[in-house]
């Protein structure tokens, strides 16, 4: 796929994105949950070993393709690494999905409710490295606590500048300034998070788009002016911690909105499994989440 297929198929693509970037204080819970124990590594290369392993066999699988699964998010040395004997985002290409590279390096204390990004001083080189591999964008992660506008401006400013950046290297940034869902004030947060990421849409240079991925919100349709803003591509949705039946209910009230899940999407995925189980497992995952992103009235009546 080139470039502009790539963006088409993320414009207007049915399916939803696997976000397989779990990374650094977050791998040894992702492993833990695929049913591999803490003393099963005793350096960090052989912990960053299993989890390649897991991914390789989630892509590898015959469950995951292009029909439904239209991208997926890498981790750094994720996308480094090989499935199949081919680098990672050569692999998702050739089953017709589009790679994009996890790029934040993690977060700064809470300050004002909200936690930035922490600084990304070779930003440009990952994003130079990345595009040569064929990478089509990125996922820059930061979180909201609290309804304090003060900071959710600041860290949507971060956002959109971030992904200027990005932009600049001709990549599609998927701007991700998460609302923690046990947040007392999340239904606020959703209303100030959606005024100022208009207020950065419209600062946007002319004939630039981005991506958007932000948690459920509390009220259905509080995203719609985002979702068909002509300077957003596609607005997707994390799990944010709840379970998948519990994702794809509140996903399948928001029109214009398709899934980007980790956790929701590997939760029933285990090392133990023998490939048919692993298979089967992954395709029923899979098979709901794109129920809940493409059939939005079935999926809502049935849930």
């Amino acid at each position: 796929m080139q470039f502009s297929e790539m963006n088409a198929k993320m414009a207007d693509g049915d399916g939803f994105i696997a976000a397989l970037d779990q990374s650094g204080g977050s791998t040894p819970k992702a492993l833990k949950g695929y049913g591999i124990e803490d003393d099963a590594w005793s350096s960090e290369e052989e912990m960053f070993g299993l989890i390649h392993e897991m991914r390789s066999r989630i892509i590898s699988s015959d469950a995951f393709t292009g029909d439904k699964v239209i991208g997926a998010i890498l981790f750094e040395r994720t996308m480094d690494g090989q499935v199949g004997g081919v680098p990672t985002p050569s692999a998702l290409i050739a089953k017709g999905i589009v790679p994009f590279i996890k790029i934040d390096k993690g977060l700064e204390d809470e300050a004002e409710g909200v936690q930035l990004m922490k600084p990304m001083p070779t930003l440009d080189a990952l994003l130079e490295r990345s595009k040569a591999l064929g990478v089509f964008g990125t996922k820059e992660r930061s979180v909201i606590h609290s309804a304090n506008a003060e900071g959710i401006a600041k860290i949507v400013k971060q956002q959109f500048e971030i992904g200027l950046q990005v932009l600049s290297h001709g990549m599609m940034p998927i701007i991700e300034p998460e609302v923690n869902i046990k947040s007392e004030t999340r239904a606020e947060c959703d209303k100030i998070l959606a005024a100022e990421i208009l207020k950065n849409l419209e600062a946007l240079p002319e004939g630039k788009q981005v991506m958007l991925k932000l948690s459920l919100p509390v009220v259905p349709g509080t995203f719609d002016a985002l979702v068909s803003h002509p300077k957003v591509l596609r607005v997707v949705a994390l799990s944010g911690g709840f379970s998948r039946s519990e994702a794809c209910v509140e996903l399948a009230k928001n029109t214009g909105i398709i899934a980007s899940f980790s956790r929701a999407l590997l939760s029933e995925l285990r090392a133990q499994m023998s490939q048919a189980e692993f298979d089967g497992a992954l395709a029923e995952a899979i098979d709901e989440i794109y129920t809940a992103s493409t059939q939005k009235a079935e999926a809502a009546a049935t849930a």
